[in-house]
């Protein structure tokens, strides 16, 4: 209540990008001192058994994370854990320093409680983000995310390049990583979805994995495809096809859109649209993928979510995790408490004894219309 009547309004009279910095800069004094993490744990955090979600190597104290975009110079991921995630996702980083597109980039769509941005991935490079998250203390329990992607100024031909670049460089760092092909702001880089580009990509990259991982005589890191939410269904086929046959970990849905869905603001601006409007698209995509793969492949659902609702409907519909940034945005530092006693409610209500039993129950409802009659 006191962040939507007193904060929110000053942080949405500053430019959206402005102000996001503002707030990271105030985290990053946090970050430092024990003591105020310890009061935003005691404010902000909450932990229930029933949330726990496990899958692989990793155990996760509860299905919310901090999607990629927020923290994209992984300058304040160590806090983020005191306000209730349970993994956070840095970057996107790309392999050479960029400063992104021209300003302004970022725009609030207040009444559909979204924003539409033509970032660019906008980043410090590997090299220099590696030695910053080699010099911060992570919590031992907040597993951590390194979403990577291509630099602007590499030709689409030497993609692979670019992104083992990212990848070797932090290696060590990431308990897993996130093959970024479906941001629509950077040129050219949707078309690494493409059935034969991504298949190369994957391809580089697992080799890659391997040949580190023995060498440090550790396993080889988990790897998720990040997918736009513009794929049409045959698109999706390919890269399930792809994402099984290179035995990648799972896969993250959905990025930003380009589509404008009923937009209640009238603001004509290009870039990837996030944020409640994305909802619908989000986790019709989530259902098709747990449908397809029967339930088999670790699913991370990402759009729309602000409530326990939002947040309860994508695990329904098939994720195993949810991501949220815009929703953050909009409903402050307590949101993830209050979506995870929310979650608590909503299983009791459904008769489920913990949130891993929940995945998938509702998925068949979730479906696209025409898709409806498909059994499972």
């Amino acid at each position: 209540m006191i962040f939507k009547t007193y904060i929110r309004p000053l942080l949405f009279a500053k430019d959206p990008e402005n102000a996001h910095e503002s707030m990271l800069k105030i985290l990053q004094i946090c970050s430092k001192s024990l003591f105020i993490k310890k009061i935003i744990s005691f404010f902000f955090s909450f932990q229930h058994k029933k949330l726990h979600v496990d899958f692989g190597p990793f155990h996760f104290h509860n299905p919310l994370g901090l999607a990629a975009g927020f923290d994209k110079n992984a300058k304040v991921y160590s806090l983020m854990q005191c306000f209730g995630f349970s993994h956070v996702e840095v970057g996107t980083i790309t392999a050479h320093p960029q400063k992104g597109n021209e300003k302004p980039r970022v725009f609030r769509l207040a009444k559909d409680h979204a924003l539409i941005n033509r970032l660019g991935f906008p980043n410090e490079g590997a090299s220099r983000i590696q030695k910053r998250i080699s010099r911060t203390k992570k919590p031992r329990s907040l597993i951590l995310g390194i979403n990577i992607g291509k630099s602007k100024k590499t030709p689409l031909d030497h993609a692979a390049e670019d992104y083992l670049q990212s990848f070797s460089v932090l290696f060590p760092f990431g308990d897993y990583f996130v093959l970024n092909i479906s941001s629509p702001n950077t040129p050219e880089l949707r078309e690494l979805q493409k059935k034969e580009r991504l298949l190369s990509l994957v391809q580089h990259l697992q080799k890659k994995n391997q040949e580190i991982a023995t060498s440090f005589h550790v396993f080889p890191k988990p790897l998720f495809v990040k997918i736009a939410p513009d794929l049409s269904y045959k698109e999706i086929d390919d890269i399930v096809d792809i994402v099984q046959q290179t035995h990648c970990t799972g896969i993250i849905a959905t990025n930003t859109t380009l589509a404008r869905p009923q937009l209640h603001t009238s603001l004509q601006e290009q870039g990837g649209l996030s944020g409640q409007p994305l909802k619908k698209r989000s986790r019709e995509i989530i259902a098709y993928l747990y449908h397809k793969t029967q339930g088999t492949l670790p699913l991370i659902g990402v759009g729309g979510v602000a409530t326990a609702k939002d947040a309860y409907s994508m695990i329904a519909a098939g994720a195993s995790l949810v991501q949220l940034y815009t929703g953050f945005i909009y409903e402050g530092p307590s949101c993830v408490k209050k979506i995870n006693k929310g979650l608590l409610t909503l299983l009791q209500k459904e008769g489920f004894k913990n949130i891993q039993e929940a995945r998938g129950s509702q998925y068949h409802a979730y479906l696209p219309r025409e898709m409806q009659t498909m059994q499972p």
